[in-house]
């Protein structure tokens, strides 16, 4: 118990993770990291969780009704972000917190076939949560990350239906009003040239894990998504047209220093 002893008194609840170790890199979390669970059950993705076999964890782990529940200590390794990388760091796991949202998402639509929403008193308990831990560690605003952000493709949560702007709201995370849907340019798969050069150099400015290749590749697809699906998502089609431009313009515009 002793390991979770300088850690966020907000945890109503610690059940111990095996699955950590040693930060490798950096000695304070510079990075937040979000995700859905992704199961059927919020009680199969907590086993999951502490089951040393899966090999994968979380520092905090939030039920659908706001009630928290502390896994790893903030000082330790969480395994929660797998093969990643954002803004030249590969080894977010070792930078990062990691906080896993009860959510079915993707994998276990509801019977409408979308996905299921996020509960507001779940969400005003991520609120509190992540507000804490920003008091206590260096994480920057566009630092506050999807988990889909680093991983493109091979991640999609916590999801399009995750809300974002009411974070920004709460002072958590880096966000603007996205441009409005509208016809006009598009760009997609096999595009190529200075118009793509530059939509893949504004992605890896933000810090998107991206080659400057000038061609409209799958991984430049993927990345989009993953964009789009953070910041613009009422539309996540992997094609960057107006909007995901303007957006992706004014996020980088509102970045500190630029």
């Amino acid at each position: 118990m002793a390991l979770f002893s300088s850690d966020t008194v907000l945890a109503a609840e610690i059940c111990p993770s095996p699955n950590h170790g040693e930060r490798r890199g950096c000695e304070r979390p510079d990075h937040l990291i979000l995700h859905y669970t992704g199961m059927k059950t919020g009680a199969e993705a907590l086993a999951r969780l502490c089951d040393p076999q899966a090999e994968v964890s979380c520092h905090y782990f939030i039920w659908e009704t706001g009630d928290i529940v502390q896994m790893v200590p903030e000082g330790r390794r969480a395994w929660h972000a797998g093969l990643s990388s954002w803004a030249g760091f590969n080894d977010l796991n070792s930078r990062s917190i990691g906080i896993e949202i009860v959510n079915s998402g993707h994998d276990w639509l509801g019977q409408s076939g979308e996905l299921p929403d996020f509960p507001d008193v779940q969400i005003a308990a991520l609120i509190r949560l992540c507000a804490d831990i920003l008091l206590r560690h260096p994480i920057k605003p566009h630092a506050v990350l999807a988990h889909s952000d680093i991983a493109p493709g091979r991640k999609c949560d916590p999801g399009e239906k995750f809300p974002w702007d009411r974070l920004a709201k709460a002072g958590i995370g880096h966000w603007v009003a996205p441009a409005p849907i509208s016809a006009g340019v598009s760009y997609g798969l096999g595009d190529e040239g200075q118009p793509i050069r530059a939509l893949q150099a504004l992605l890896g400015v933000y810090g998107y894990d991206l080659t400057m290749t000038g061609v409209y590749d799958e991984a430049t697809k993927r990345v989009v998504e993953a964009f789009q699906r953070h910041f613009r998502p009422a539309l996540v089609d992997g094609r960057a047209d107006l909007s995901t431009l303007q957006t992706l313009r004014d996020l980088v515009a509102a970045l500190p220093g630029v």
